[in-house]
């Protein structure tokens, strides 16, 4: 850490009473943990900040019980096989967490609740004119990005990119049970502070390893920064077709 302030942020999403709290550091060099998964200082650095605020926090299932104990516990990041990073506080299963390294920075976020997050940061630079858009994007989903972004293709491919890889984080399975094209982006359905919310579905092999995906509501709310699109997913616990009918009705969405 090169001593600069770190801002920890929050975000609230439709009809969650939870927050999820994000924050990001420079870049700092790789250490091996002793099951042999990388990760840096600044990822335990970045959880313990989030960890201090998740307590100051009201109304969190976190802010009481084992999970709030002694500040002296150790902090871990462990990963299940499919590289999901999990968090314990000496014996006791954390909050959702989840990483993402963008523009020199590392980002994370932890769930203010019991719902399962996501995070990603995709930059602009990572999208040349001739990206085959056609093998990660739906027609529909880029030509509703395009118009968020004022046509700018960099821009509107690195936004769906961040929201579909927040999203299969939150799933827990990343890209290597899915391909982007069996995830669909909806049009947004809300704005606030200059961002976007995003509700999202799955198909394919991803609904025969999670069949209740099916039925279940994935929201992301994305926000442009610094020439990068940061996307944080949430893993509702409604199901999608309730909220559908909602939104559909003009239901309240706060």
């Amino acid at each position: 850490m090169d001593g600069r302030e770190i801002t920890v942020k929050s975000v609230t999403f439709p009809r969650q009473r939870g927050s999820v709290l994000y924050a990001c550091s420079p870049s700092g060099p790789e250490t091996i943990a002793g099951d042999g998964t990388s990760r840096t200082a600044d990822q335990i650095h970045l959880v313990s900040l989030l960890r201090e605020s998740l307590a100051r926090m009201e109304g969190s299932p976190w802010t009481e019980g084992r999970f709030s104990g002694p500040a002296d516990l150790p902090l871990q990041i462990l990963h299940d096989p499919l590289g999901r990073p999990h968090l314990r506080l000496g014996e006791c299963e954390g909050p959702a967490i989840s990483f993402s390294e963008g523009g020199g920075k590392i980002w994370a976020a932890l769930s203010g609740d019991t719902s399962e997050i996501g995070i990603d940061a995709a930059g602009t630079d990572e999208f040349p004119d001739d990206y085959p858009f056609h093998r990660a994007f739906h027609d529909q989903e880029l030509r509703h990005a395009l118009m968020l972004t004022s046509g700018n293709s960099k821009k509107a491919s690195a936004l769906l990119w961040s929201i579909k890889e927040a999203a299969v984080k939150a799933v827990g399975c990343a890209f290597h049970l899915v391909d982007p094209r069996q995830i669909c982006v909806d049009p947004s359905v809300a704005e606030e502070d200059g961002g976007h919310f995003f509700t999202v579905g799955f198909s394919g092999k991803v609904l025969v390893r999670f069949p209740l995906m099916k039925d279940r509501c994935l929201w992301v709310r994305s926000h442009f920064q610094e020439e990068m699109w940061l996307s944080i997913a949430l893993l509702n616990r409604q199901r999608r077709n309730a909220v559908a009918r909602r939104l559909e009705h003009g239901g309240e969405m706060t």
